[in-house]
């Protein structure tokens, strides 16, 4: 259920701009540049004697499959064809083999929430000898992990789920790019094209359920030798087939828990009707085609998001996807368990390295699935978690979005003045002539005015009036 996805790929360099820039953001919102002496100690010691489990899976043929520079591996898969449909193998790093509830590292997990993302200055949830190293997933190590085994039906569904703890190794480390062009060039391991049945299948599930995902482009940022390049891709293929792993593992973790009453899920509540009344105006001013008759999931699945029109009605239609959290329960399920994106129960269980609360749901479902007690560490932190983990997100947040916002400022600081072609994607409610605007050479997502009201989805020429990196401020005005 991806919304707009914006990765950065920003070098070290000794460009003034970027420089200051990030020194800035980080210094305003306070972020924590380093780990403590006593959690990088505790953790070079927890690197050096990981907890191993008995059973030994490295049979198992694991690939990891990131983006290429990525270091720190959650997850390692496999899966393959049975009799009755399909086996899911997926391992997932094993933080608690090596973190112990009230230790340094936890307790510094538990202020920090997750990893923050932006430019070179990536912020770890854990010190890097761990995230990086010990507990990553990388190519030809002995890992202690939890191994999910997912039993697929001939149809897509869940047939049978179980997760243990279990040493595996992984055999490559693969990158999106590199694996796309090796299935368009027929040359890829039989292994994907399993991958594409199980992901083809699970999105027709999706599909079936009510669930949605929005096909917005992807923003990417590059800065090599202090050169400034943004621009818009679409997702690869495989990375939806991926995906789409990823979501049935949390799908998988959910159901283990509601059935015993005891975890914590990752909801989203259905949007008020007036939200929905609202997308149909604006697909009625778009002059996109939206009959009463079409549920909303399937008008998403009409868009096209090579039109700037339907990139500007899929930017509006995140706005009923606000609002998702966490709901931690025991004893009692919540009143409201649904994830309404995905329009199932689900959580997050799939990257520990990376955000806190998987370690706590894996350690829900290894002991389900052992039919013994939950740890009483994870019982006793349910209940705080979804704080610290919105908390944590909305630093999140703010951090991508002033690294952003740097970004463009500094790609078109030079160019202040010209005009450029774009397309309005988005118009304030109670201020016609305040919107946003895309750019697409280069890349930005901006605000834009106007002494008139602003045409929603109509290809325009904006002029540059504002571009101040010390300010992280881009704007431009409709020109005549």
């Amino acid at each position: 259920m991806p919304t707009t996805t914006r990765r950065i790929h920003i070098q070290p360099s000794d460009d003034n701009v970027l420089v200051q820039g990030m020194h800035d953001i980080q210094s305003q919102l306070k972020l924590p540049l380093a780990f403590p002496p006593e959690v990088e100690a505790a953790a070079a010691q927890a690197a050096a004697h990981p907890r191993l489990p008995e059973l030994d899976r490295t049979d198992i043929a694991l690939i990891t499959i990131d983006p290429p520079d990525s270091m720190d591996l959650d997850q390692a898969m496999y899966v393959e064809r049975t009799d009755n449909g399909h086996r899911v193998y997926y391992a997932i790093a094993d933080v608690a083999a090596f973190v112990t509830a009230g230790d340094p590292i936890d307790l510094e997990a538990n202020r920090r929430g997750e990893t923050l993302y932006g430019a070179d200055a990536k912020i770890p949830l854990h010190p890097k000898v761990l995230s990086e190293g010990a507990t990553s997933l990388l190519p030809g190590q002995l890992r202690p992990a939890l191994l999910w085994t997912i039993e697929l039906d001939k149809t897509g569904e869940i047939a049978s789920i179980d997760v243990r703890r279990a040493r595996v190794s992984s055999r490559a480390k693969l990158n999106y790019a590199g694996v796309q062009q090796q299935i368009d060039a027929g040359s890829a391991d039989p292994m994907w094209a399993v991958l594409r049945e199980i992901g083809e299948l699970r999105k027709q599930r999706e599909q079936a359920r009510g669930g949605i995902s929005l096909p917005l482009p992807e923003q990417e940022i590059d800065v090599v030798d202090g050169q400034w390049t943004l621009a818009f891709r679409a997702r690869l293929a495989v990375e939806d087939w991926n995906e789409q792993i990823s979501l049935l593992t949390g799908m998988a973790a959910a159901q283990l828990m509601v059935q015993a009453k005891v975890g914590l899920l990752r909801t989203l509540p259905e949007p008020e009707p007036q939200s929905l009344q609202r997308l149909h105006i604006t697909a009625k001013a778009l002059a996109i085609d939206w009959p009463d008759a079409l549920s909303y999931p399937e008008f998403i699945r009409s868009l096209d998001p090579s039109k700037d029109t339907h990139v500007a009605m899929l930017t509006a239609c995140t706005t009923v996807l606000r609002g998702a959290g966490y709901t931690a329960f025991n004893g009692e399920l919540p009143a409201q368990p649904m994830q309404w994106a995905v329009a199932a129960e689900y959580t997050h269980a799939t990257a520990p390295l990376r955000r806190l609360v998987d370690r706590y749901t894996g350690e829900v479902c290894v002991a389900l699935c052992a039919k013994q007690p939950v740890p009483a560490w994870v019982l006793a932190a349910l209940p705080g978690l979804p704080v610290t983990m919105q908390a944590s997100g909305h630093r999140a947040s703010q951090y991508q979005k002033a690294v952003l916002d740097l970004a463009e400022a500094a790609v078109l600081a030079p160019r202040v003045g010209e005009t450029f072609a774009g397309a309005i994607v988005e118009v304030a409610a109670n201020a016609p002539t305040k919107g946003v605007v895309i750019v697409r050479d280069p890349a930005i997502e901006a605000s834009v005015s106007s002494t008139s009201s602003l045409p929603l989805g109509a290809d325009v020429r904006v002029k540059l009036v504002e571009a101040d990196p010390v300010k992280r401020s881009t704007r431009f005005e409709l020109a005549g």
